[in-house]
């Protein structure tokens, strides 16, 4: 499974960890698997599953179900972080 970077373009302050709102999952390989259903809903998790067994699942991403919760908080506002890591995976989906 590999993990999710920022790009340079979207810096942190130091010693910050971003949360992971996005999943991605395409060419062969997801960032999820079928364990993560709490974080990534059943279809995410079947999607990431299905993409890591080989399968052929076009390519997408899922976005965490804690990007709803916050979603919800704040009474329907995306943070800047979720806006950002979207962009990101909308530029490799676009890549594919």
């Amino acid at each position: 499974m590999s993990t999710y970077t920022l790009p340079e373009t979207h810096e942190k302050p130091a010693g910050v960890s971003p949360v992971k709102y996005v999943y991605f999952f395409g060419d062969g390989k997801a960032e999820g698997n079928g364990t993560m259903k709490n974080e990534l809903g059943g279809k995410g998790a079947g999607l990431a599953e299905m993409t890591n067994a080989g399968l052929p699942v076009p390519p997408g991403f899922t976005i965490q179900t804690e990007a709803c919760r916050e979603y919800m908080r704040s009474g329907g506002k995306v943070s800047t972080e979720v806006t950002h890591q979207i962009e990101d995976a909308l530029r490799r989906l676009e890549q594919l």
